[in-house]
């Protein structure tokens, strides 16, 4: 795979910038022969949702520049009406049969013979740009070098007991698209030299199946899959090989992970991350003692304050050691910053919004520390919603409803939902006769499914402030904001 992209001769870009590689697959072996492929020939990974609408595909090829797309036939199908509005993109290969003509077959990229292929790149040369979701406008590539990919590997690994190592059998059943599924699933397969069980689409049976047939012995997963293994009938003999079990991207519901101890003998440990982390901050591997609800505590090499509106640090002092007597929290909640190798180096393509001068970056989640250290998360700062680990970010929701000839205003929040986590709720204010069914086929066109609304409201009209911003905290029910 590297010879034959190198035999492209793709060149750099961007200011000397190494060529970007979009791969958009789902969770099968070509994905780890492209994503390997691509870094063994010194070029910039890009993972991509191969469940993305054209228009989401659209803007990640875009913005990032790739000029080489590795894809589903659906994902190539879906791009050729907007081929005109990727100058960059030159080149397009894709797993079976495509009816786009300017696609080629996967195997048509493989190159035998002797070509050198650059080993060099490492360090904080580009490796991957994961686009992520923030609180407003488009999804932004977060720049991850190999240094930051490496180094979540090398924090984790010192955690006493060491929690994975080559001679573990993990189940790789997240999508390697996201940060979680790429760098903690199959980046550390590689790292530490162990086994990884592929699984393309997640079924609870019959992963457990998979589990006890090949002797697994490590599970990274998210509290989806928690909860449903939990409710299997008798799930605790397939497990018995396992020694770890891990969940993160969203918080796990303590019922839950209760129930699953009692099904399988085994305790969930928690963890807390993001893309722009490579992705794991804090685990309640790290913790003396797993607490429920608890994202443990920092992992080694990830420095981490809690800070308040003002900037400045949050600590336990007498009152608060007082406060704790009567079954309060041991700090106040402040905002997440934190300092570490494993962080990235700003958004594509110029760094911004990346740490500061003396390498520190605010995460925008909110959480507060116990006596003991361990920490809780509280909520976000932003408005950005958690649907089953993935992020989305309403004002996409609510630009493509309002797009819709019979919308004239949309607001989207995020509610609770017992599976996954959170699910995006819209409120519209419309200008025509339209349905509910209407309008969620529409979002099904043009959004993931995971963005999509799973309940619509209409109504009059929606609550603004005076400077015109809606007041989302009175559509949850709040007291609302100025």
């Amino acid at each position: 795979m590297a010879r034959g992209l190198v035999r492209l001769a793709l060149g750099s870009t961007d200011g000397g910038a190494p060529a970007r590689v979009a791969i958009a697959l789902p969770s099968v072996p070509e994905f780890a022969e492209a994503y390997f492929g691509v870094l063994r020939a010194g070029l910039v990974a890009v993972p991509v949702n191969p469940g993305y609408t054209t228009r989401e595909l659209r803007h990640v090829l875009r913005d990032s520049g790739a000029s080489v797309l590795l894809g589903t036939p659906e994902v190539v199908d879906a791009l050729a009406p907007v081929a005109a509005d990727l100058p960059a993109l030159a080149h397009r290969y894709t797993l079976g049969a495509s009816p786009s003509s300017d696609a080629r077959r996967w195997s048509e990229l493989y190159a035998s013979g002797e070509d050198q292929v650059d080993a060099s790149t490492g360090g904080e040369d580009l490796a991957v740009l994961l686009y992520t979701s923030g609180t407003e406008g488009d999804p932004k590539g977060a720049m991850l070098t190999h240094r930051a990919l490496i180094a979540n590997h090398v924090q984790l690994a010192a955690i006493e007991p060491t929690p994975f190592t080559g001679d573990d059998v993990m189940l790789l059943a997240l999508p390697l698209f996201h940060a979680y599924g790429l760098n903690s699933g199959l980046g550390a397969v590689a790292y530490h030299g162990a086994t990884g069980v592929l699984v393309e689409r997640f079924d609870p049976a019959d992963t457990a199946d998979l589990i006890g047939r090949h002797q697994v012995t490590a599970v990274i997963g998210v509290p989806p899959m928690v909860v449903a293994w939990s409710l299997l009938p008798d799930p605790g003999d397939r497990f018995g090989s396992v020694r770890m079990v891990v969940s993160g991207a969203a918080p796990l519901d303590p019922d839950a992970s209760r129930r699953f101890l009692d099904a399988t003998s085994h305790h969930v440990f928690e963890g807390y991350g993001l893309t722009e982390t490579a992705p794991v901050l804090t685990s309640t591997l790290a913790s003396p003692v797993p607490k429920a609800g608890s994202i443990g505590r920092p992992i080694p090499d990830v420095e981490l304050r809690l800070v308040n509106a003002a900037g400045e640090d949050i600590g336990l002092d007498e009152e608060d050691l007082d406060d704790l007597a009567q079954g309060s929290p041991g700090t106040d909640p402040g905002e997440i910053v934190v300092r570490g190798p494993n962080l990235f180096s700003g958004y594509w393509p110029d760094g911004r919004g990346g740490p500061d001068a003396d390498g520190w970056w605010a995460t925008g989640d909110v959480a507060y520390a116990d006596a003991d250290g361990d920490l809780f998360l509280v909520d976000r700062i932003g408005e950005l919603i958690l649907v089953n680990g993935f992020n989305v970010y309403p004002n996409e929701v609510e630009k493509v409803l309002t797009s819709h000839p019979a919308v004239a205003e949309a607001a989207a929040v995020g509610v609770p939902h017992p599976y996954t986590g959170q699910t995006v709720k819209a409120y519209v204010v419309t200008v025509g006769d339209v349905t509910t069914e209407d309008l969620l086929g529409y979002c099904e066109r043009n959004l993931a499914r995971y963005k999509c609304p799973t309940a619509i409201e209409f109504v009059p009209k929606l609550p603004h402030s005076p400077i015109g911003k809606v007041r989302k905290t009175v559509l949850r029910g709040g007291p609302g904001d100025e």
